[in-house]
């Protein structure tokens, strides 16, 4: 067993250090493996955890961090080194679709948007990208366990059907099947016309040439060539042909 804590009044020689600590080893986890831990059952968020600021991954901080200046004296206008660090408040927010109350790291201008928009719900279930990008991995963690309840399922269902977005699982409607069989077709149909306009504008190009293939015989071609007689005129054909 271990010897019990002495009191402060001892020797320094006679002084014996407690054994006993008020959280175990084995709970007190780095924040890498912690967020394994928290997130290993939810989708990954797709901006990753911080990795400058690592505690920000266990609240709603909004994206800040801490900033760092100069602290000027103002009689030798002397500077020394400082850091700001963000409002943080330790909260509890209402939460509508869970029903309880949610304990959580809050930043002050994160809570003020949380009260302009509504409500926690509100803000965790926003669809910007500026709004994902906010949340950070609690956030994520909050919002998907605010998606796999009854309300925010059928609240979904409805924004699908009123934006015409067909359920996720269900088979395609006869009616697209043939929409999009049209949509073939017609394709199809432009093709075969812009083919046959290529076509005739080919033939329109050969006729102006000057006179067909058809119209001299394989020895005038050859006497041409030997040069024993000249090739016709355009006009001589032209008077040929009326």
């Amino acid at each position: 067993m271990h010897p019990p804590c002495r009191p402060k009044f001892l020797r320094a020689d006679q002084r014996v250090s407690c054994s006993f600590s008020t959280t175990t080893q084995s709970l007190a986890r780095p924040s890498r493996s912690a967020l394994r831990h928290t997130h290993r059952n939810i989708p990954e968020y797709p901006h990753g955890p911080s990795l400058f600021y690592k505690q920000s991954n266990f609240g709603l901080y909004g994206g800040v961090k801490p900033q760092y200046g100069n602290k000027v004296s103002e009689l030798n206008e002397v500077k020394t080194r400082r850091k700001w660090e963000p409002n943080i408040h330790d909260k509890r927010l209402w939460s509508i679709a869970l029903n309880r109350y949610i304990r959580v790291k809050v930043q002050a201008r994160v809570l003020r948007t949380i009260d302009k928009v509504g409500g926690l719900d509100e803000y965790l279930l926003g669809e910007s990208p500026a709004r994902i990008k906010e949340l950070g991995m609690e956030g994520w963690r909050m919002r998907w366990q605010l998606m796999q309840t009854e309300s925010v399922k059928e609240r979904l269902r409805k924004r699908r059907a009123e934006l015409g977005v067909r359920p996720e699982g269900q088979e395609m409607w006869l009616d697209d099947r043939e929409l999009l069989g049209e949509e073939k077709r017609e394709e199809e149909e432009e093709k075969d016309e812009e083919a046959e306009k290529e076509e005739e504008w080919v033939k329109d190009g050969e006729e102006d040439d000057g006179y067909e293939e058809s119209e001299l015989s394989d020895e005038e071609i050859d006497r041409i060539i030997k040069g024993d007689e000249k090739a016709p005129s355009i006009s001589r054909q032209t008077e040929e042909r009326i």
